[in-house]
Parts: structure tokens; sequence; C-alpha cells
């Protein structure tokens, strides 16, 4: 088969559903199939001058910009004409909403090819303002309802996300694909220098992500401040790429030495060292779809405190760690405590994440992707 992936960014972007695609690539290469990924020319801060090549076997074409709407959307009506020129089996849309997702969408069906979209679970408006709901709700009212209607099959990454796919157009074309994980994060580390580079010992609580508002990490950090006051062996990490939060975590933060505002980690190798160094991973996002990096803890054996939102509860339970409400900042730092308290019931967490993050391995997840391309090729 020859695949054209759609999507918002690829590499070197830190993003997940460029994560997702590169996973669910690298299966499909395996398998004998072409790939090529259509994406914009924009890493969330400056133009990529390099327009075409090949990534791990991936044929890579980003498209020309010609308008960003504040830094998370970007418009690229080139995709359209470029998917026009060639021939493909399966054009795959990623990230409802989103100009490209019509560009590609209208191309497909003026060519007769099988369309496939992800939609990512962006679905809620929590703590949108007045312009940016207003923006999203014209997108969903026009480029989901037509791409919706053009798809032959729309993949949820969440039951959770069904009920918003069929209100827009998508019932009996969906199909539920969650997210997954490498086999790299079973791997166990055996020999772990980060808390040493880091010039760090004792307990690690970590944040990995995007430092997005919709994060929660502010709230975070106020624990974090509470917290390295009253217990001298525990250290906080709060890494990823800077989406407008980076300074205001700098400012907020009270310890430097013991509360540490990273840049993003992109070496997998380095990120497995870093999740397998901590002691608890805490999700406290006010809007969650199916994270990668929840997958990502479970594999390597973490204990979790998230925000039971959106996608999250489909996915951990009791079992897995606690579910603390957004903004519950005396319950946040409570469940952490406990965590990094009660070794017996961190081990039982640890367990059974590992075992529930078996089912989510990325090969799986690549192989319904696959089916899913063969079944409309029939």
């Amino acid at each position: 088969m020859k695949i054209a992936f759609v999507c918002p960014y690829y590499e070197p972007v830190v993003d997940g559903p460029k994560q997702v695609i590169i996973e669910i690539a690298k299966y499909l290469i395996k398998e004998g199939n072409e790939v090529h990924v259509y994406t914009s020319d924009w890493d969330k801060y400056k133009r990529i001058k390099v327009k075409e090549e090949v990534i791990d076997g991936v044929y890579v074409h980003r498209c020309f910009h010609i308008l960003r709407v504040a830094n998370f959307a970007t418009v690229w009506p080139s995709v359209f004409f470029r998917l026009l020129k060639n021939d493909f089996d399966i054009i795959h849309t990623h990230v409802s909403g989103h100009a490209h997702v019509f560009f590609a969408s209208l191309a497909a069906k003026l060519k007769n090819v099988k369309l496939v979209h992800t939609t990512h679970c962006p679905w809620t408006n929590a703590n949108r303002g007045f312009i940016g709901s207003l923006l999203v709700k014209i997108s969903y009212n026009t480029i989901n309802k037509l791409s919706f209607k053009w798809s032959d099959k729309i993949i949820a990454i969440t039951p959770w996300e069904i009920q918003f796919i069929e209100k827009y157009g998508g019932k009996g074309k969906i199909e539920v694909i969650p997210n997954g994980v490498s086999e790299l994060f079973f791997e166990k580390v055996k020999t772990n220098n980060f808390k040493k580079n880091l010039g760090l010992k004792g307990k690690f609580v970590l944040f990995f992500g995007r430092l997005n508002v919709t994060k929660g990490v502010d709230n975070l950090m106020k624990v974090a401040n509470e917290i390295v006051k009253e217990r001298k062996e525990v250290n906080f990490l709060f890494i990823g790429p800077d989406e407008g939060m980076k300074d205001t975590l700098i400012k907020m933060n009270q310890n430097k030495e013991r509360i540490k505002v990273l840049d993003a980690i992109k070496d997998r190798k380095k990120v497995r060292e870093m999740y397998q160094s901590s002691e608890v991973y805490v999700l406290p996002s006010f809007r969650e779809g199916n994270p990668l990096t929840l997958f990502e803890a479970f594999a390597s054996g973490l204990p979790v405190v998230a925000s039971p939102v959106n996608g999250i509860p489909f996915e951990m339970n009791s079992e897995n760690g606690f579910l603390v409400e957004y903004g519950d900042l005396k319950n946040l730092k409570l469940k952490i405590l406990k965590i990094l308290d009660d070794e017996k019931l961190a081990l039982n967490f640890s367990k059974n994440n590992r075992k529930k993050a078996e089912k989510y391995k990325w090969n799986d997840i690549a192989k319904k992707t696959e089916k899913l391309y063969k079944y409309l090729l029939k």
C-alpha cells in the first residue's frame, strides 16, 4: 500500500500526534508499505527550511504555511494540490478541526481515495477564551462536518470522544484505536545516570509533557513549592517543550535547586532513563485525550496521579494510581506524598501499570491500523 499521512507537525517537533505517526509508520514500512507524510513547515517556533527529506524510510513533504492561528494551528492549502498530483491507496488525516484536514479530505474525495481520519480528541472547550471557543465552534461545524462526511473511517483514540464524533456526522464510521507505547519503555536501564547528571539525589516527582496552560503545570508548581519546603528528599521535574508556560513556571519556582524546569528531551532512550529515575508521574491537566506519556509512565512502572478529565478515566483507575480533580491542590499534594511514603502501595501501582501497558504496545496498535486500511481496500 502507498499511504499518505497528513498532520500538523512532524520531525523535529515534539508533538503527540507526530509520535503516533512515527510509530505506526515504522510498522507499516516494516510490512512493505510506502509511507509519505505531508505536514507544515512550522516547528512551533520558526519556519523549517528543508521542505523534502526522507526520515527513517518516511518520505516527508513540508508544505509552505500561509497563516498561523496562535501557535497551535497553521494553514497550508498547497497540500490539496500536492495530494491531487500523487496517487495513494490511503490518505490518513490527523487532528480534527484544522484546515489541512479539509484540504486533504477534499483531495481524497476528488481522487476517490480511501480516507481515514484520527481526531486526537480535541473536544473540550475548558479554559478556552471567547475568541478561541468561537473559532473552534466554526471549525467543528464546517471542517469537521465535511471531513467526517467524506471519511470512510474515523479513528477515536478513546471511547469518551465517540459522542462528539457522532455529533458532527461520524456515526457508523467510528473505530476505537487507542494510542500506544514503545517496547523501549518496558526495557530496564542497566546504568542510569539521569539523577547524577542533574546533580540531584532523593525522590523525583515528574511532569513530562508540553509546558502548556492546559496541562495544569502552574498548579503542580504550587504544590511542588509546598512539598520541597517540608520534605528535603523530594525533587520535582518539569520537562517538556515550552508552549507559553516556561517563564511562568520559572517565576513561580521558589527552590531552583530542587525544582527543575527543563527543556524537552528528544532522545527516547534518555526519556526512558528519566521515567525510570522517577517515583511518580503527575498529569494535572484540565484537558486530555489519550496521552502517550500516560502509557509511557505505565510501561516504566510509575504510579500516576492524574486529573479525571476526558479520556483519562477510560485508561486508569484506583489500581494504577490516584485520580485528583483539576484544581484540588490539597488532594494533589496528599496523593503525591501518599505514593512517596507508602512503598508497598507504590510497588502495587507499579506492577499493575506495567501489566496494563502490555495491552498498548505500538506493534499491536499499528497492526490494527493496517488491518483497517486493508479492510477499506477490499
